[in-house]
């Protein structure tokens, strides 16, 4: 199967093509689109037929959840058994936007899409693509990002071509993400909220109108409320590693004949590697870091050394994924 491509303006898609697309996904077809953070790759969430299609596509292993993306507010209620206040003044507040709660789930809510649990993932996209989608179709649209599993997430076109292109019916390219990182997902069907993955949306930012949030690094519960919670995730193919003193790993490494990726965020000049530099502030280093690994993937590396962020709040999503993607 070929994938069909179709260039649509980011800000103010072409209606003949987002009504293709909706087609396809009401149809059971697969729709790769762009969000404001990664590419989704999209199914019909009540579908799960549809649904499995997604699993086999990206390689998904069934344990993991998939978040579904819905147009309003009152199109999430449909699907959560339970919309706590807080559900409520979060919705409010960041949707659309790069949010995800997790909700007590709906029967209708097939248990491929929630991995068997009793819970669903819910956000409503802030990308103008990713809406159009959800209004021309009528449907929750479950997705995940536009990969194979556990792999660089998209953040262009061509990168959901590199990895899926004989998997999907459609391809909506709406250029790059600006975000680059995906959604923080917060758990609120437990005793007390719950950060589960790290994202775009912060801790302070959240905790500022909810008070203390609980942080999970890694989700023991079987089976899992969301995704991003496996050890290895959001890596290249070529084996990466963080260090605080990159400068001097890259030039032990090409001493040693290796071929070297050098991602940092520092003026540090050239040591004999093939190196990108990224934003010295969080939200830049955010919307490029998928795409500057890409790139170095691409290359035929021995080895990626990426300069340890900063600490603090604003970078605590960019430390998660790069700590993932280091793992072997």
């Amino acid at each position: 199967m070929s994938c069909y491509v179709v260039r649509v303006d980011a800000q103010t898609p072409n209606s003949d093509a987002i009504l293709r697309a909706a087609r396809i996904l009401q149809s059971g077809g697969l729709v790769a689109f762009p969000t404001e953070t990664v590419y989704g790759l999209g199914a019909n969430a009540l579908d799960p037929e549809a649904v499995g299609r997604i699993f086999t596509a990206k390689g998904r292993p069934a344990q993991n959840p998939i978040i579904v993306h819905v147009a309003t507010t009152d199109d999430a209620k449909k699907l959560a058994s339970a919309w706590p206040d807080q559900a409520e003044l979060l919705a409010n507040h960041f949707w659309p936007g790069p949010l995800t709660l997790v909700l007590p789930k709906q029967a209708c809510v097939p248990d491929l899409v929630t991995a068997g649990g009793p819970t669903v993932a819910l956000r409503i996209p802030a990308h103008p693509v990713a809406l159009a989608l959800l209004r021309a179709c009528g449907l929750p649209v479950a997705a995940p990002s536009a990969n194979r599993s556990t792999e660089l997430s998209p953040t262009c076109a061509e990168h959901v071509l590199n990895s899926l292109t004989d998997q999907i019916d459609l391809l909506l390219d709406g250029g790059q993400t600006t975000g680059g990182l995906e959604s923080t997902v917060l758990d609120l069907a437990a005793d007390r909220p719950r950060l589960l993955r790290p994202g775009l949306v912060t801790v302070a930012a959240l905790e500022a109108l909810l008070g203390p949030i609980d942080h999970v690094r890694h989700e023991n519960a079987e089976p899992l409320r969301s995704p991003g919670q496996m050890r290895r995730h959001y890596a290249p193919q070529t084996p990466l590693e963080i260090t605080m003193h990159s400068r001097e790993r890259v030039e032990e490494l090409c001493t040693q004949g290796l071929r070297v990726g050098w991602l940092n965020h520092l003026d540090e000049g050239e040591a004999g590697a093939v190196r990108v530099v990224l934003p010295a502030d969080a939200i830049g280093y955010s919307a490029g870091l998928y795409a500057a690994l890409h790139q170095l993937d691409a290359v035929e590396l021995d080895r990626i050394v990426v300069e340890m962020p900063p600490g603090g709040d604003d970078w605590m999503a960019v430390r998660d994924r790069l700590q993932r993607a280091a793992q072997e």
